[in-house]
């Protein structure tokens, strides 16, 4: 990271009020009450129930899928649910207000926007997605990811830019250890090993966290020199390495075999990106037949099919589409005007 940008992080965490939004998750509830579209209910959501909820399928198959609600009216930027197996129901829209949000098991993470200056909270929920604890970072909410298990947390930050495209963007990148309550500020400290070296540098950058089983090894983007590189991390050891260049925002499958992740396919402004997913294995990538552009972490919505969010061309309204894994199908409309996919059960 530069030193312009850790100014702009010095001076954000310098002149934001702490009490700016802390309790709006809790606080949203009086604006949401009553004020359904007609569209979705207005209820309650608890991530174990949630996890149970309908016909219990084969493992790594989820039951119920939450999303942040993107439809115009006054529930836009709402935590809802459909059932996994009928995703085109009538939503349950809650009173949780997130610009992002992923859940797994009883933990739930929600970044929202607040403050005079660039600032980002993220508020760790529990089952019932009432606020467990509240971290301040420095710029907007970009990516944020919880291990299956629910124990580990973590969340990206743009603290300069807000766009992979720019030459200049700079990112914070923190992971929360739920039961030990460690909270890692910043990856960027992590011990880098690039191409089997030792490696040092201003400008790295980290992003896109996913975690495995075991929440210990986890995988990243790592930016610096001007490319982009996936790397696999040991919490505990407090190390990383790359494995492979031209990987963004990976996301492991429920299997733990394969990454999903966006790879950038073209110079241009235009459709710079296509979603991939990568064999750790054989290191063998296969193109999904999502040929739109897809600036997203996708999820997996079990061990054979990936969802993610994807703006409609007009109207900058987004929709959650579904492909199916292995790069053959078409690409389909799951939940209409919906965001931050996340599958729960299975």
């Amino acid at each position: 990271m530069n030193t312009r940008s850790r100014v702009l992080i010095l001076a954000a965490s310098g002149l934001v009020a702490a009490t700016a939004i802390t309790g709006y998750v809790v606080n949203a509830h009086d604006a949401a009450e009553g004020t359904g579209t007609g569209a979705g209910t207005t209820g309650s959501i608890d991530l174990r129930t949630s996890e149970t909820a309908g016909t219990p399928g084969t493992p790594g198959t989820a039951t119920t899928i939450l999303f942040r609600d993107t439809a115009p009216g006054p529930e836009f930027g709402h935590v809802a649910s459909v059932p996994a197996a009928h995703p085109g129901a009538a939503p349950t829209v809650s009173s949780t207000l997130c610009d992002r949000f992923y859940a797994a098991h009883d933990t739930a993470v929600c970044l929202q926007r607040g403050g005079a200056l660039p600032a980002t909270y993220a508020t760790v929920l529990d089952h019932s997605l009432h606020q467990v604890r509240q971290v301040k970072t420095a710029g907007f909410p970009n990516r944020a990811r919880v291990s299956a298990s629910g124990t580990m947390v973590s969340w990206t930050t743009f603290v300069q830019g807000d766009s992979y495209l720019s030459d200049d963007f700079s990112t914070r990148t923190s992971i929360l250890d739920t039961k030990t309550g460690r909270l890692v500020d910043t990856i960027e400290s992590i011990p880098l090993t690039l191409d089997g070296k030792p490696y040092h540098a201003a400008d790295v950058n980290y992003w896109g966290v996913t975690f495995a089983a075991d929440d210990n090894t986890f995988y990243a983007t790592v930016r610096t020199g001007g490319r982009t590189y996936l790397v696999q991390g040991d919490y505990r050891a407090w190390t990383a390495r790359t494995l492979r260049e031209n990987v963004e925002c990976p996301s492991l499958s429920p299997d733990g075999t394969r990454l999903v992740f966006k790879k950038r396919v073209d110079a241009s402004a235009n459709r710079p990106w296509r979603l991939y997913v990568l064999d750790l294995r054989t290191m063998v990538e296969t193109p999904l037949a999502e040929e739109h552009s897809i600036d997203d972490q996708a999820a997996w919505l079990d061990d054979h099919t990936v969802m993610y969010g994807r703006p409609r061309q007009t109207g900058g309204d987004w929709d959650v589409w579904a492909v199916p894994a292995d790069g053959g199908g078409e690409p389909r409309v799951l939940i209409p005007d919906a965001s931050s996919p996340t599958p729960l059960g299975g």
